[in-house]
């Protein structure tokens, strides 16, 4: 009986995959993580994502877009964050998420309009 006891506790534990407590986890500790690394002089998580655009004018029109705006673009679009994790990051709920994410993109269109037109022969 010991010995099938044992089996079925090891069974069950292998299902079952391992928990972790976050309770002495900061919040925002990968970002600050992430912060600390580009310390001295480098660049700041913002500056290492909007690096990777290579565009100029996609970097362009993503920097005259409002910080609220800006922010939810590019942790939805660049960073593919869900609207969930965008939501607890930036302190408010979801649905202001999706209306800051919809509102970003079709200024976003806008600034970019004109270039897109040049460079994807799209008919004006």
């Amino acid at each position: 009986i010991l010995h099938n006891v044992h089996i079925n506790t090891f069974h069950q534990k292998s299902r079952n995959p391992a928990s972790v407590s976050l309770e002495g986890t900061e919040d925002f500790f990968l970002y600050n993580h992430l912060a600390d690394q580009g310390g001295g002089g480098e660049k700041g998580p913002e500056e290492e994502v909007l690096g990777r655009i290579w565009d100029t004018e996609i970097k362009e029109a993503l920097e005259k877009l409002p910080p609220e705006f800006k922010m939810v673009v590019l942790l939805a679009d660049v960073e593919e964050f869900s609207y969930k994790e965008i939501a607890e990051i930036m302190g408010c709920p979801i649905g202001t998420v999706r209306s800051r994410l919809a509102r970003g993109r079709r200024a976003l269109q806008k600034l970019l309009w004109d270039y897109m037109q040049k460079r994807e022969s799209i008919p004006g």
